[in-house]
């Protein structure tokens, strides 16, 4: 009988049920959020670029599905969402949907079938979308190793393909580079594990050696942070984050703000590459970092925003239509969405938190 790996979870105890980034800008310039709500998927979305937000609508139409999620977004950016749903007493499937815009309704979901060909469910998907367009699904299998189903370049999706692996954690992380390859990562006790692309539309195989190195569950954000680099962000043992970059040694950059995952964006600051962390920290608010992309060792240290937010509070991040850096929080399951945008003026300042 297939084994159902624990779930990851929050300080707080509860499942961490959201992988990706699911604050992102679409095509049309408005910001959506994304969340698993009950027994579906939610967008909360911009009337228009900077403008209100609309009330929460379901993704997929009206079929059920479990409360966690997939979110990725190609160089087209559609987003693209992956979810479980269940099947028969005991057993579920993954299916995944394309949302064109935020402000129009998402294709209903298609059924990807089970990993294993049929069980419950393994581990909260990671997806990505290489530049010709084409999602991959990644998920855990129930033997500890990784599974992926990809699109075909003409349509529908190719088979499930075993990625290899030892004693996975049930959650990943997965990004495309620059060239378009996508990359995936995953932690294991073993060390953190690696697939890479050979080349477009090739099936990512699994690096020789892990990165002999402890992280906590759930911790890993990968960042494209040039075009010939993708930066691993992780939290060790010491509950300090770390970068590491393929090809080079792991870096500690600064302690962590407090128990929970680190959001992290590339972006320009007082006309500066930048790459931007933030994380709720001990004290119940968000605190960002900066620092000059790439360059670790111009050190980084945490200045906090905003009102206390409960342990299991979601942090992410991204930029407007005009360049502008928003940050967002959510509870889990629907609650208050709290966001915040950048001052027009020199530094990292924010404006006042707003309730959408």
């Amino acid at each position: 009988m297939p084994i159902v790996p624990p779930s990851v979870t929050t300080a707080a105890g509860r499942p961490e049920s959201v992988n990706g980034d699911w604050l992102i800008r679409g095509r049309d310039g408005r910001l959506s959020a994304y969340d698993a709500v009950g027994d579906g998927i939610v967008c909360r979305a911009e009337s228009r670029p900077g403008g209100p937000w609309l009330a929460p609508r379901r993704i997929g139409g009206d079929q059920r599905v479990h409360p966690m999620l997939g979110v990725g977004q190609g160089a087209d950016e559609y987003a693209h969402l992956a979810t479980w749903r269940p099947t028969v007493k005991g057993e579920s499937g993954l299916v995944h949907t394309t949302h064109f815009r935020p402000a129009l309704a998402a294709l209903d979901w298609t059924p990807l079938g089970h990993p294993n060909q049929k069980g419950d469910r393994t581990g909260v998907p990671a997806v990505a979308v290489d530049a010709e367009g084409r999602a991959h699904v990644f998920v855990r299998n129930a033997v500890g190793g990784v599974s992926m189903r990809g699109q075909k370049e003409r349509g529908g999706w190719g088979p499930w393909r075993d990625l290899k692996g030892e004693d996975v954690e049930e959650r990943l992380t997965a990004v495309t580079r620059a060239s378009g390859r996508v990359e995936l990562y995953g932690n294991s006790p073993h060390g953190i594990l690696r697939w890479t692309q050979g080349g477009p539309g090739w099936i990512p195989e699994l690096d020789a050696s892990p990165l002999k190195v402890t992280a906590r569950q759930g911790s890993l954000r990968a960042l494209v942070t040039s075009d010939e680099h993708v930066t691993l962000f992780y939290t060790d043992e010491t509950d300090t984050v770390c970068a590491w970059r393929p090809g080079g040694e792991p870096v500690e950059l600064l302690p962590g703000a407090g128990p929970g995952p680190v959001s992290v964006i590339r972006c320009t600051l007082d006309e500066v590459d930048c790459t931007l962390l933030a994380q709720r920290s001990a004290s119940g608010r968000v605190a960002f970092a900066a620092y000059p992309t790439e360059q670790e060792s111009a050190g980084a240290w945490w200045t906090e925003s905003g009102p206390q937010l409960p342990l299991d509070a979601r942090v992410s991040l991204t930029e407007d239509a005009s360049g502008r850096v928003v940050a967002a929080t959510v509870i889990p399951g629907g609650g208050e969405l709290r966001v915040a945008r950048r001052k027009r003026e020199a530094g990292l300042a924010l404006e006042a938190w707003g309730v959408v």
